[in-house]
């Protein structure tokens, strides 16, 4: 005996939402997570939005990233959730339904603070994907292909680092050079000898996987304001400066090795008390081939 449980009234409040070409069209088409359920959307010639598929999970979705490897016509979709796995879906146009391509699981159930899952970023060219927990783990596995063509994944490799709170990762956009994740982190290891908090303080952090080694060492960290809350990627390679737009209380900072950082005020509305300081939560970067 099985015990099936749907509720009558579906959630609609959404969690994190991406976009791509998930079914292999030219059409752009929107994933959004609304707590246990996965939802496919896409924009129709009348500006509505049609739902193509809508799946339970069963579970709780964390984090949603799109990735697609290099020459491909379609994105595939990695999933953090609270299942300990990670797992790779593919949109099935055919059937309209999910593929599960890979499902990796690498720690215990449940939306704990050191298994990994709360935070996904993935590398522009679809080389790596990173997968974060809010304290001390990170994991990092290489997607390439097989003789058949089809979808890889690696063993995990380890960029743990004890006594490390996480508040957002992204993939930095390097061109084909190793692929570099970054991350905002505050070390709290000296915190048992001043509690006062003053000795607490967010860095900016850049991972490098060298695909030669198969190892991910940490490559640079900067201080950053301790409000910063957000990363944002900068496209690189022949397309940008590469880098990372780092979002913080009132400012956005730019950021890369080697370069001095660059400041922007966040526009403020008229009314909005002066002590009362401005957060992004939430940003999009849309990448056009003119562009």
């Amino acid at each position: 005996m099985h015990l099936y449980s749907l509720t009558l009234q579906r959630a609609t409040g959404i969690v994190c939402a991406i976009s791509g070409n998930f079914s292999g069209e030219k059409t752009p088409e929107i994933a959004v997570a609304r707590g246990k359920v996965l939802d496919l959307l896409r924009p129709d010639a009348a500006g509505k939005i049609q739902t193509l598929l809508s799946v339970e999970i069963f579970g709780a979705i964390r984090s949603l990233a799109p990735f697609r490897l290099t020459g491909s016509r379609k994105d595939y979709i990695v999933v953090g959730s609270d299942s300990g796995r990670i797992v790779i879906l593919e949109y099935n146009k055919d059937k309209n339904v999910f593929n599960k391509i890979h499902q990796e699981t690498f720690g215990k159930s449940g939306s704990r603070r050191i298994v990994p899952g709360q935070y996904l970023a993935v590398d522009p060219k679809g080389r790596a994907v990173m997968v974060g927990a809010c304290e001390k783990q990170k994991l990092v596995y290489i997607l390439n292909r097989d003789v058949a063509n089809r979808l890889t994944i690696s063993s995990p490799l380890e960029a743990h680092k004890s006594h490390n709170i996480v508040f957002s990762i992204c993939g930095v956009d390097c061109g084909f050079d190793n692929p570099v994740f970054a991350a905002i982190e505050l070390d709290y290891s000296e915190l048992d000898q001043d509690s006062s908090g003053e000795v607490a303080r967010k860095y900016v952090t850049f991972y490098e996987l060298d695909l030669g080694l198969n190892h991910v060492c940490r490559k640079w960290s900067d201080q950053v304001d301790d409000g910063a809350n957000l990363l944002v990627m900068v496209p690189g390679g022949g397309d940008g400066p590469s880098g990372v737009l780092v979002c913080a209380e009132n400012f956005v900072i730019y950021k890369n090795q080697g370069q001095g950082d660059v400041r922007a005020v966040i526009p403020r509305r008229a009314d909005l008390p002066a002590q009362r300081g401005v957060l992004i939560v939430s940003a999009a970067t849309y990448k056009l081939k003119s562009m």
